[in-house]
């Protein structure tokens, strides 16, 4: 009787075990060779942009990662919902402020992580070639500030 009841214990751990692992989701990995890049468009018109996770257009947690070709500008800007920024490689240059003000920007250099409180008014650019990886919860929003 013990035997046939670790016996059965046995194989019902096994049963849970395997079924758990069934619904247990795969890792997404992406490698530069299988990430998928898609041109910006309106104010980030320039940039290519990668989605790792989530869907910036739906509500919940998103992950972008941009690429930044030299030169690019952010004019004055704002975000409804907190910007979460770390610079993978190049440097991105921030200000905060109604309008672009090259002399008050300050360089992010790789490494470089940013909190942007939602409505803040800030601006970007690069010099160099710049890739950034952006977190939040979506949907994202980016709208230009009104000059007077």
């Amino acid at each position: 009787m013990r035997k046939i009841y670790f016996s059965l214990t046995a194989i019902l751990a096994m049963t849970v075990g395997i079924a758990y692992a069934a619904t247990m989701a795969a890792p997404t990995v992406f490698t530069p060779a299988t990430t998928h890049w898609v041109a910006g468009t309106g104010l980030e018109k320039g940039t290519y942009n990668a989605v790792l996770a989530g869907d910036p257009t739906k509500a919940g947690f998103y992950v972008v990662r941009s690429k930044l070709p030299a030169g690019t500008a952010f004019p004055a800007h704002y975000h409804n919902e907190r910007e979460n920024v770390t610079v993978i490689s190049g440097t991105l240059w921030v200000g905060v402020g109604d309008k672009m003000n090259k002399a008050k920007m300050n360089p992010l250099g790789p490494g470089s992580f940013v909190v942007i409180p939602a409505k803040l008014h800030h601006y970007a650019m690069t010099k160099v070639d710049t890739v950034i990886q952006i977190e939040g919860i979506g949907p994202e929003t980016m709208i230009a500030v009104k000059k007077p």
